[in-house]
This record gives structure tokens, C-alpha cells and sequence, in this order.
């Protein structure tokens, strides 16, 4: 392993960490892989100033585009970090159309050395093998460590930030546009071309106060924690790209030892801050046949996904549609283990699940392409995920849901809902609000 180095040093807030990090090294090339402190949300990774990174922009039919996971399986070790965009699945399934989106639609870096911060245990690890940079990690959070610097002192700002009023967010579909997409995925769905569809939209505005990345990631994460949020920011080709989530989603988990685990999330109710009212909107997902089987239809689709790569036999649902409560949604989640076959990798089951089935529909390809007839733009980074691999072979990713899409001129957060027979298309329009007005609020 190339003489890994692992230390534990004193425990220092990870947001001060950050944002010391950027005042050295610069914003781009940031990874910030944050969590919650739930039971899925340990650990908080941390790295800047990348040494190397993968990029990739294009579809199969631009002749200069390069096939993302052809990229992936040029990793060999190391921490990598970055994101791999919806529009990925084109080289999957070349025959289905899609759309082109203007960001990347893979950017990962290897940073060297990386922390690793245990908000269990308070613990803060540094791991890397480039003993310069190792010595200069240290010393930085030993001088953090002895200037006493106090959580609050993290969240001031190189310049006051300025907050997005709601109103300046424009939505590509209003509820009545968005309604009348939701009732022709039903009519499909009549007709028995497909059994669900993930609709999706999006609202957008002009980044035209120039906000750092950051400083919109240190607001979503005060208001909205959860346990696979982060912030990536982009260098090279990439540069001036940035992708910020609160995802309450993973999307693939893989074991050094190739056991897998993958957590599809079906099923919304906002929180409420009466506790009687919030436990009623809770009891009422529970007891939704229409989320419940909007749920099991993901779990099949996601187990047959499995089964490409796992050795038959082991794939387990070891939760089916259970209740998990998160800062501001309940959802129902539901959760699938299994076992790589011996031969397989991680870029391997990651091509057999892409795109996620909790974020398309069943069956798969097919909702897929009446969701390309329906949505009026590409996804890019949203309903991608974000993916990590560390020195162990261990392999991590989410459902980049609830999330921001930054680039130089402008900003977008996209919404949708899973759409089945029963589904009315004004409560879809409705629970699209539940999901992205956390967002919008915590960013006014």
C-alpha cells in the first residue's frame, strides 16, 4: 500500500478545517464528503488541492467525448472523490436518447493526504503516503488546534453573504406544466409501456453576487444536515463547476471484502415542527399503499441490477420500506445487500445499477426514454451521484438528490417524484415543494 500513513491527530471542527484549507489552497479541487452523525452518517472527508483527476464531458456520438467508467477503471489506488452525472448511462445504453448537459459528466480526483473526521468517536484521522504534504496537514491543524478557534469563527465570511430570494428562482415547469407531465406518464403507464417514472424538474437562477461554492454549502449544511451531503468543486477542465448536496440517499456501498449494500429511498412526507402533526405525517407514509409500492417496485428493480455482478444466492433485503426521518423529510427506505462475484469490481456494479432505479422508473431503459420525451433538460450531476474510493478498496456513493448545480453564471436545483398509477398529478407538483423548499429557504 505504497507505506500508507495513518494518524490520529486532535479532534478540530471540520467546517474550521475547510475553510482553512481553502485560504491556502483555493476553492477548486475542494471535496468535502460530509454526514449527519446518524446511525449512516459517521464520517465526515475531507481533501484540496487534488494531485491528479479524471475528467470526462460528452455523449457516445461526440468523437471526443471519453467513456466515464473506462476513466474509472484507470484508478488503481489511492482517494478518489468526485461525480459521475445521469447522462453517464449513454454509454450503457447507447440506443436509448439523451440529453447533452454543458457540465462534466465525470470529474474525480485523487487527493493525497485526505481526513477523515469519526463524529462518532470525536476522532480525526489523517491518511496519505506524500510526506511533505503529510507534514504540512499536520502542522496546519496543530496551529488551528492551539489558536482556540471556536465553531462560530468558521461560518464568517471572506465577504457577507448575500442571500437568493426565493422569488429569483425560476421553475422550468410550474405546478400546472409539471401536472400535466405527471398525467401523461400515468397515461403510459395505462397503456403498459412502463410501471413507473421518476419526473423530474428543475428551478434555476443567475449567480450574479459571484457566490463561493462554499458559502452556499455551509448554509444548506446548518439547515438541512444529512448523512451523504457534500460539496465537490472542480479544477482543469471543469473549472468553475461545483456540485452541493444534502442527500439523504446512498446509492452503492462496497465493502473491502465485495460485500455491497445499496439504500433505494421511495416514499416523502415533509417534518413538521409540532410533534403531534409530525408524527401524524410520518404514520400517514407508513401507511401509503401507493409509496409502499412505488418503494417494492425500485427494490425488484434494484435486486435484479444486483444480480449482474453478485454471486447468486446472496442478495438480501434486510429492510423493506422502513421509516427514516431525516432534518426536514420522512422518507421510506428500504435496504438490499449482496456479494460481488469474484471477478467483478466496484466499476462494474456501478455500471450494472446505472442510473439508479430509485431516480428512473421500471422497467429501467424504458423509463428512461419517456422521461427523455418528458424533461425539457439534461440532468447532469443531479440524480448522478457522488462517489469516494479509499486506499482499502472500500466504495461509497449517493443519489445526488436534493442538490445544487453550480457553475459560473448560474445556479439549478432539481426536484421530481416517482409516478404510478395512482399517483394525482397536483400532490406530485405539491411533494416537489416539500423537497426543494428546505433548499431555497436555507439559501435566502
Amino acid at each position: 500500500m505504497n507505506n500508507l500513513c495513518r494518524e490520529l491527530l486532535d479532534w478540530v471542527d471540520p467546517q474550521i478545517v475547510a475553510q482553512k484549507l481553502i485560504q491556502i489552497y483555493g476553492e477548486p479541487g475542494l471535496v468535502w464528503l460530509d454526514s449527519d452523525g446518524s446511525k449512516n452518517g459517521r464520517w465526515i472527508i475531507l481533501g484540496a488541492d487534488p494531485i491528479e483527476h479524471i475528467c470526462s464531458h460528452g455523449l457516445p456520438n461526440d468523437p471526443s467525448a471519453t467513456n466515464p467508467f473506462e476513466l474509472l477503471r484507470t484508478i488503481h489506488s489511492g482517494h478518489w472523490s468526485g461525480w459521475l452525472s445521469y447522462e453517464a448511462g449513454a454509454w450503457i445504453e447507447p440506443n436509448n436518447p439523451w440529453k447533452q448537459d454543458s457540465m462534466a459528466t465525470l470529474w474525480c480526483a485523487r487527493h493525497d493526504p485526505i481526513l477523515k473526521f469519526d463524529l462518532y468517536n470525536q476522532q480525526l484521522w489523517l491518511e496519505g503516503i506524500d510526506r511533505k504534504r503529510l507534514v504540512e496537514i499536520r502542522e496546519l491543524l496543530k496551529e488551528l488546534k492551539a489558536s482556540n478557534l471556536q465553531k462560530n469563527q468558521s461560518l464568517k465570511r471572506t465577504k457577507e453573504f448575500q442571500g437568493i430570494a426565493k422569488e429569483k428562482w425560476k421553475w422550468l415547469n410550474n405546478k400546472e406544466e409539471y401536472a400535466k407531465k405527471v398525467a401523461t406518464i400515468k397515461q403510459y403507464i395505462e397503456e403498459g409501456d412502463i410501471f413507473q417514472a421518476n419526473l423530474s424538474t428543475c428551478c434555476q437562477t443567475k449567480n450574479t453576487a459571484n457566490l463561493l461554492s462554499i458559502d452556499l454549502f455551509k448554509r444548506l449544511r446548518q439547515y438541512c444536515p444529512s448523512p451523504f451531503s457534500g460539496i465537490v468543486v472542480a479544477t482543469g477542465e471543469a473549472l468553475g463547476e461545483a456540485v452541493i448536496s444534502t442527500s439523504p440517499e446512498r446509492f452503492l456501498k462496497v465493502l473491502p471484502n465485495q460485500k455491497v449494500e445499496t439504500r433505494p429511498i421511495k416514499g416523502t412526507r415533509p417534518r413538521h415542527a409540532n410533534p403531534k402533526k409530525d408524527s401524524e405525517f410520518a404514520a400517514d407514509l407508513v401507511s401509503s399503499l401507493k409509496d409502499r409500492a412505488e418503494n417494492i417496485m425500485i427494490v425488484d428493480l434494484l435486486r435484479n441490477d444486483l444480480g449482474k455482478v453478485c454471486i447468486p444466492g446472496t442478495i438480501d433485503i434486510t429492510q423493506l420500506v422502513g421509516l427514516e426521518s431525516f432534518s426536514k423529510v420522512h422518507h421510506l427506505t428500504s435496504v438490499i445487500k449482496g456479494k460481488l462475484k469474484t471477478n467483478k469490481t466496484w466499476v462494474d456494479l456501478l455500471e450494472a445499477c446505472w442510473p439508479g432505479g430509485s431516480i428512473t422508473g421500471a422497467p429501467k431503459i424504458r423509463a428512461c426514454k419517456r422521461l427523455y420525451e418528458q424533461e425539457s433538460i439534461a440532468r447532469g450531476p443531479y440524480c448522478g451521484s457522488f462517489i469516494h474510493l479509499d486506499w482499502n478498496g472500500q466504495f461509497d456513493s449517493n443519489i445526488l438528490i436534493r442538490s445544487l448545480m453550480v457553475q459560473k453564471s448560474s445556479l439549478r436545483i432539481y426536484a421530481g417524484c416517482g409516478i404510478v398509477a395512482d399517483s394525482d398529478p397536483y400532490s406530485e407538483s405539491e411533494e416537489l415543494t416539500w423537497k426543494i423548499m428546505p433548499i431555497l429557504e436555507a439559501l435566502q
